[in-house]
């Protein structure tokens, strides 16, 4: 099950229930299953905190994992910052949407196993996204 939250900013995501289907067949689709996992948009200010206080990293990110899955199972925390991802739609030039979707989706590759930590991790995840952003538009 996918909950969404909102801490330090007002934001609601469009179509919830599409949403859910969507992560449901990306789990799926790697041999796992949705569990407990918590979208909790907040701002670029809120997730540096969180990114200090429990990683020690004293950047800005979009988005940040916390990983707690068992066997097969996806369940995790995803903070996503709104901020972040408006300023990486304007920057890439795609829709704000869009952007969200694929930083949502990194967010669950994380949690089903897949890094990006090298250029060759960046790039396998990147066709992942590509794949499965691919796989919403046509639902």
């Amino acid at each position: 099950m996918v909950r969404y939250f909102q801490e330090d900013i007002r934001f609601v995501l469009k179509q919830k229930l599409l949403n859910n289907r969507w992560l449901k067949m990306v789990a799926g689709s790697e041999m796992r299953r949705l569990g407990a996992i918590n979208i909790i948009f907040c701002s670029d200010n809120y997730i540096l905190d969180v990114n200090m206080r429990y990683l020690q990293h004293d950047y800005f990110t979009d988005i940040i994992t916390f990983d707690y899955c068992e066997k097969d199972v996806l369940s995790g925390d995803l903070f996503i910052s709104i901020d972040s991802v408006r300023e990486n739609a304007r920057f890439y030039g795609v829709e704000f949407a869009d952007e969200l979707d694929r930083v949502m989706v990194h967010g669950v590759l994380h949690l089903i196993g897949y890094d990006d930590h090298t250029e060759e991790q960046t790039a396998e995840m990147r066709r992942k996204e590509d794949y499965y952003l691919q796989m919403k538009a046509a639902l």
